[in-house]
């Protein structure tokens, strides 16, 4: 069935599993509770980052609701360096990407449509404010955007039985498959969402991370679709540390996109939702992407991808499955062709295989339910920044590394993560 409520996962971190005895799963394995954190980077801040936070530790004052004039200026520049063009006044920053979220899906009204899977937080938005939520089938080469025929007919069945689709979740560089979506796929789900009145959230929070981006061609909604589409980023994607909470947002430059941004003010006034001063300024600074910060991220996403391809090929060496890895850190396998196996320790389920990989990873391993997935579909989120070492110093040197893969302590880790899925065959 097309139309398929996203509740229904809400209610599988309460079930009891058998199995030698009854037992209660534990509150913080629900697909909102305590849910999962991004992927974690695994490298030290940048020290001129932390320079520019530490010089502005006495500015006491907040951010103005949506940020001031120098962070949505350098936002602006950061676009249009990008070939999405703006104004500052179209632009709007809020502490993190969820508050940011939860404000837009408000301003805007309406059913939410998302591709599956998808990003862990966007469900629990869309709940929070007990919006009509619909998983819309992704096509087999990628994650992140919704298959252009699959999303038509969710949005006919939706409107036949009563529903009121208005807003599309995508993410062409995605969060949790590690695909880029190609540019001949967004073009068609865009034309097919405007084209049924849907306006388009583009998530573009990984877009800095291609692991090979002189080979990858990224085509962002808002270059096709520039009066339908708000490009959303949060910094911790790429250019500032997950602890200093930044997401920003380009809003269309048409009246209708004017109402909405007021709205979203509005709303994150009403949340609270201010960027703290000294944060700002760090986040504006790299914004503007001096060469310390565009270094780190160039060297940055060169080593990810050499630690994914190398988790991919232990992956696959297992005999599960995962589309190999093209951006971030991190990577979406299905065990499913494990299953037998995994039943043997008492794994039936993604509950249950987050739980017992995140055991024997020693790092958290969120399961396939968090991000929309079937609950009984055997698949996992695996991060790669766990892997580039425990110590500042370890991780300084992954990075610097001619031959990372070759250093003793990623060695060992990408030795630890092998065993703990071969032990699976």
């Amino acid at each position: 069935m097309a139309r398929e409520r996203t509740e229904r996962t809400g209610r599988a971190g309460q079930r009891q599993q058998g199995g030698g005895g009854a037992r209660r799963v534990r509150e913080d394995r629900g697909p909102v509770r305590y849910g999962p954190p991004a992927p974690d980077p695994g490298l030290p801040v940048v020290s001129e980052l932390a320079e520019v936070l530490a010089a502005a530790a006495r500015r006491g004052a907040p951010e103005p609701t949506g940020g001031g004039d120098a962070l949505r200026e350098a936002a602006t520049a950061y676009w249009a360096r990008r070939g999405l063009h703006g104004t500052p006044e179209r632009v709007a920053a809020a502490p993190g990407a969820s508050p940011l979220l939860l404000a837009l899906i408000a301003a805007h009204g309406g059913d939410v449509l998302m591709p599956r899977p998808c990003t862990a937080t966007w469900i629990p938005q869309a709940r929070l404010l007990g919006r009509p939520a619909y998983h819309v089938p992704t096509p087999a080469e990628c994650g992140g955007v919704p298959d252009p025929y699959a999303l038509l007919e969710t949005v006919r069945r939706v409107r036949a039985e009563g529903g009121r689709p208005r807003l599309l979740l995508i993410s062409v560089v995605d969060d949790p498959t590690a695909t880029v979506a190609p540019p001949e796929l967004v073009r068609e789900a865009c034309e097919a969402a405007v084209a049924e009145g849907l306006h388009i959230v583009s998530d573009e929070t990984w877009r800095d991370t291609l692991h090979r981006p002189h080979d990858t061609v990224l085509l962002s909604p808002a270059e096709m679709c520039p009066d339908d589409v708000t490009v959303v980023c949060d910094l911790a994607g790429a250019l500032t540390p997950s602890a200093w909470p930044v997401a920003v947002a380009l809003f269309p430059d048409t009246e209708r996109a004017a109402v909405r941004h007021a709205r979203t003010l509005d709303i994150l006034t009403a949340l609270g939702a201010l960027v703290a001063g000294p944060v700002a300024m760090a986040a504006a600074h790299a914004l503007r992407e001096p060469d310390a910060v565009t270094e780190r991220v160039r060297l940055a996403a060169a080593l990810q991808a050499r630690i994914a391809a190398a988790a991919h090929r232990a992956v696959l060496a297992s005999g599960a499955l995962a589309r190999p890895p093209q951006a971030g850190r991190h990577l979406y396998a299905d065990l499913g062709p494990l299953r037998s196996r995994l039943a043997d320790r008492g794994v039936t389920d993604s509950l249950e295989l987050e739980e017992y990989l995140t055991e024997r990873l020693g790092a958290p391993t969120p399961g396939g339910h968090r991000f929309g997935d079937e609950l009984g579909a055997l698949r996992v989120r695996l991060g790669t920044g766990t892997l580039l070492g425990s110590t500042p110093e370890q991780q300084t040197e992954s990075l610097t590394a001619v031959e990372p893969l070759e250093l003793p302590h990623v060695a060992q880790a990408l030795s630890i993560f092998a065993a703990a899925l071969d032990e699976l065959r």
